[in-house]
């Protein structure tokens, strides 16, 4: 894993997490960006979906969001 892969949290208790940035993506349609992040120690690999407004990440939690966001995953893993 590259340090240019690295985004920096802060979690819910305030301790700074380095997070693997799985990948970054705009969905044109709405005019919103979309991180889809990893913990690097995590055995299971869960991937975990934030809107980016060019300075905060909110965490994704509506089901529709969530579901866009793993249709563009699937669409960039097929494609690499």
């Amino acid at each position: 894993m590259s340090k240019d892969n690295l985004i920096y949290i802060t979690d819910d208790s305030g301790t700074e997490r380095a997070m693997e940035l799985v990948l970054h993506f705009k969905e044109e349609d709405i005019g919103c960006e979309y991180v889809l992040i990893k913990d690097p120690e995590d055995e299971d690999g869960d991937i975990f979906a934030y809107l980016y407004d060019g300075t905060d990440l909110t965490a994704v939690e509506d089901e529709e969001t969530l579901n866009m966001c793993s249709e563009v995953l699937d669409a960039y893993y097929d494609s690499i």
